[in-house]
């Protein structure tokens, strides 16, 4: 008699949790590593040994330094993702978008220093600001997604692009903003996201 096929393996439950918590790891000693010596001076090698973890281990979570911070992204959508919740019809896109970014913001303040030391090396090596590009593109899709905005097609694209550019500009602000509040955060992303649907309008890509 023929053998059976052997059914393939399930990967346990803690096995994918064990890989997200190394990820987490990975991302948090990444950062604090940027605080206390600049991003631009940490090595893979830095993260690894911080972590408590063999460069081997390393090589199976991120491919390069930019992907640290890929994983950060992520991490910054998840838990934005997990706030908001689903998309509410009866509130207007532009007011969701709001509160979707300013939780961003009020997240990112859980990493302050490290974050900040990520972003200064940014004058010192501008490519690296250039790379991050379609990753942080791929995460405003989902804040738009989170909206409910359609990310499809040109009208999308030119969401994605404008709501992009957008969250890099109250970004600068939010670098400088130490209030508890984020009260200069939080005026600033209301009159661009005013100037941005009014833009929008213009172009009947509201």
């Amino acid at each position: 008699m023929p053998k059976k096929a052997t059914p393939p393996k399930k990967t346990p439950k803690n096995a994918k949790k064990a890989e997200i918590d190394v990820k987490a790891l990975v991302v948090l000693k990444a950062l604090d590593l940027a605080e206390e010596q600049g991003w631009e001076n940490v090595s893979l090698n830095d993260i690894a040994r911080e972590a408590g973890i063999s460069l081997v281990e390393l090589f199976e979570v991120v491919d390069d330094k930019m992907d640290v911070l890929t994983l950060f992204g992520r991490m910054i959508d998840r838990r934005v993702l997990e706030v908001i919740g689903e998309p509410d019809p009866s509130i207007s896109a532009r007011d969701q978008l709001f509160d979707i970014l300013m939780e961003r913001y009020e997240i990112l303040n859980d990493y302050r220093p490290g974050l900040l030391a990520v972003l200064k090396s940014f004058k010192y090596d501008p490519k690296q600001a250039m790379f991050s590009a379609p990753y942080l593109c791929r995460s405003m899709s989902w804040m738009l997604e989170a909206a409910g905005l359609e990310t499809g097609g040109i009208r999308g694209a030119a969401r994605v692009a404008g709501l992009t550019a957008l969250y890099v500009k109250v970004l600068r602000t939010w670098k400088d903003d130490e209030s508890p509040d984020l009260g200069a955060t939080m005026a600033a992303l209301d009159k661009d996201l005013e100037r941005l649907e009014q833009f929008a309008n213009t172009l009947g890509f509201a």
